[in-house]
Formats: C-alpha cells, sequence, structure tokens
C-alpha cells in the first residue's frame, strides 16, 4: 500500500464521505466486480475503469455535495435520509485532485453531485472545480462531468466544452417509471431535453473543429419499479438514434438503509447484463430491436444470453463458418466483430477445419460449437446437440 496523500484533515473527511458515496454509483457493466476490486481499501476514490479498446485507468471519482433536494427513492444521497452532509468548494476539490494527479495517484476525474439548492447553482460548482482544473492548473487530461437535470443552457454548453465526456442519468425509460422513482424529477425537459442540448452541441463542435466532449452516456436504475426490459431498450435505443447516445448503463437495484425501498428486494445483476448484452446487439451485431427475443411480460431470459435465445429460436441448421457472410457470422453466439473480421481473413489464407482454429481467432467455442459447420462437418458437440 502506498503512502497517503497529504490532503488536510478535514479535506480528508469530505474526500471519506464524498468518495464513499460516489462509489454508490457504480454502475453494473460486464466488468462491475474487476471495477469493485479496483477501488482502493486505502482511499476508496480511486477506482480502475476499462478503457475503449482494452487497459484500464483510474479515475478520481467523487461528489461535489452529497446534499441534495431531491427525495429520489434508490438514491444515497436522497433527503428522506439522514446522514452526514458536507461540501467541496471549487478550490478544494480542484486542489485535491491535482495533489493525487501529480503523485501520480489517478489518471482522471468523474465529477457527479447531489442537487442544492437548485440546479444551476450546482452545475456552476461543478463547472467552478473543472474550470480551476483546465484554465488555472493546465490540466488537460481525462474528465467525466455529470450534467444536472434542469441546468440552463449556457450552463451545459459550458460543461460539453470543458469535459471529455457529459452524462445525464435518465434513471427511468419514460416519465411514469420516473414518477414511481423519483418523484420530484421530470423526465422529458430537464432530462431528455438537456441531453438534446448536450448532443446537439457536441455535433455542432465536431462540424466546426472545436474542442469538446466526445461522448454523451446515460445510467439507468433496472428493477426497482416494474420496468420491462423492453420499456427500457426501447428508450436506449431511441437515445442511441436521436442523440447519438455513445453508451447506455444499467445499474441492477440494491436497497439503501432508511430509503423508502429500504425492504425491497435487490434485483438480479444478471437483469442488467442481459440489457448490456442486447443492447450491444443492436449496436455492434447488426441486430434489430424486432429481433430481440422479449416474452409476453417484455422481459429478456435470464438463463442464457439474448443471441443464444434468438440463435435457439431462428438458427435451424449450424451455419458453414468457410461460407459465412460476416453478417452471418456476426449472427452466432461467441462470435463477436472482432472474432469475426479474424474468421473472415484466415479463411482466404485456408480453410477452417475444427474448433481450436477458431479458438485461436478469440470465438468462445463452447457458445459457438452447436451453432457451426467447419469445412461441412459438425463438431462432437454439435452431434451431441443437433
Amino acid at each position: 500500500m502506498g503512502a497517503m496523500i497529504k490532503i488536510e484533515p478535514d479535506i480528508q473527511q469530505k474526500l471519506a464521505i464524498l468518495g464513499s458515496e460516489a462509489a454508490e454509483e457504480l454502475t453494473d457493466t460486464p466488468a462491475t466486480q474487476s471495477i469493485q476490486q479496483g477501488i482502493t481499501h486505502e482511499t476508496g476514490f480511486i477506482y480502475n475503469a476499462k478503457q475503449e479498446g482494452g487497459g484500464t485507468t483510474r479515475l478520481f471519482k467523487v461528489l461535489q455535495t452529497n446534499s441534495c433536494r431531491f427525495a429520489c427513492k434508490y438514491c444515497y444521497t436522497s433527503c428522506a435520509i439522514r446522514r452526514k452532509r458536507t461540501t467541496f468548494k471549487p478550490d478544494e476539490l480542484a486542489t485535491t485532485f491535482v495533489s493525487l494527479n501529480r503523485e501520480k495517484r489517478v489518471d482522471g476525474l468523474f465529477l457527479s453531485s447531489g442537487i442544492v439548492p437548485d440546479a444551476d447553482t450546482t452545475m456552476e460548482k461543478m463547472l467552478g472545480t473543472v474550470e480551476r482544473l483546465r484554465l488555472r492548473e493546465g490540466y488537460t487530461g481525462y474528465i467525466h462531468l455529470k450534467l444536472i437535470p434542469g441546468a440552463s443552457y449556457d450552463l451545459i454548453e459550458r460543461a460539453v466544452e470543458l469535459a471529455d465526456r457529459v452524462s445525464l442519468n435518465l434513471e427511468s425509460p419514460n416519465q411514469a417509471r420516473l414518477s414511481e422513482l423519483a418523484p420530484d424529477k421530470e423526465f422529458t425537459d430537464d432530462m431528455w431535453g438537456r441531453m438534446v442540448w448536450a448532443s446537439e452541441l457536441i455535433r455542432r463542435a465536431r462540424q466546426e473543429g472545436r474542442r469538446a466532449a466526445r461522448s454523451l452516456t446515460t445510467q439507468f436504475v433496472v428493477g426497482a419499479v416494474g420496468e420491462s426490459d423492453r420499456e427500457l431498450l426501447e428508450t436506449v435505443q431511441r437515445a442511441h438514434k436521436e442523440l447519438g447516445l455513445w453508451r447506455a448503463y444499467f445499474s441492477a437495484f440494491h436497497p439503501i438503509k432508511y430509503s423508502p425501498f429500504a425492504e425491497q428486494p435487490a434485483e438480479d445483476s444478471t437483469r442488467a447484463l442481459r440489457l448490456y448484452q442486447s443492447d450491444f446487439m443492436i449496436r455492434d451485431y447488426g441486430f434489430s430491436f424486432a429481433e430481440l427475443p422479449f416474452d409476453v411480460s417484455g422481459l429478456l431470459p435470464r438463463d442464457k444470453t439474448p443471441k443464444q435465445a434468438w440463435a435457439d429460436h431462428n438458427l435451424h441448421e449450424p451455419i458453414e463458418i468457410n461460407r459465412a457472410s460476416r453478417h452471418a457470422l456476426l449472427r452466432i453466439p461467441g462470435i463477436g466483430p472482432k472474432s469475426a473480421d479474424k474468421i473472415v481473413a484466415a479463411r482466404r489464407e485456408n480453410r477452417l477445419r475444427d474448433l481450436n482454429q477458431l479458438k485461436v481467432l478469440g470465438v468462445t467455442t463452447s457458445w459457438a460449437a452447436p451453432y457451426v459447420l467447419l469445412d461441412g462437418r459438425r463438431s462432437a458437440v454439435q452431434l451431441r446437440l443437433w
């Protein structure tokens, strides 16, 4: 364990509160376990986040304040829960981050906040922190900045100018579900409308060659108010289409002590995983929303991946690996975009005849085997299943 950073005692106390409560917002990605393990026992506010294309980066994840005027039923900072409240001044938080960064303890900042007394005041304080880092300290590294629902246009514009990534948590797929989850929040204008602004600002900056956040993300709470997987994914697909959403995160509901939902059972994390897999099927694998294997209640299967469920229902004969198009390869369980490209390249040189060749190319052969032919032959696994 490394030496503790040299930060004033009162700042250490704020870090203990605002760092640990920011960690409560960790998302249920397929890499959740590794992210949680990446939170250091020494600090509680540094965690390892997976990077696009592999590797990890160490983010300082923290709240500007844990005070909040909203009584969201799922949230750790809800005003309905009695707990110790504290706030970082912009100078305090900027100085703390610079200390961590100079000691090579963190590579980037993930800044969120409770909302008090109103959206604009909160957003201004967060921007104050980021402006000090960018303009006074000359920090040019990664910053992920949360957008506050209901914040004014000029503040959203400034956030897009300063951050590398911006996000606004929709939490629910529509106003009806949001009213059950967060009765003080408004979906259409305060949340979706602000994401529309951010999306347009990012698009315009790209066209004009100006610096701006490179992506927009959101998050949903899964399983707290009876929403279906169909509802969630309909909203996600709309966001991809209309907002250029880079990524949706799904956080399986976990009850918080003393909250209105304290006695409600936690949601199975497998459900969040199935939502990710379904989103990837559409975004990266060429499936349509209509092809997702929802049941009559609008839920995805838990006992198998959505891609396996689709294949079991639709692939009535195995697919010949040596002749299949890239589009057809991507519909086989265990084959993703990278392995599909490797298969297409490899078979130009030699015919593929056994599962070990596919394994070398990155295919999860235990998933793919029942659905493929290799040079006209089924594997021993296939013969048992077909």
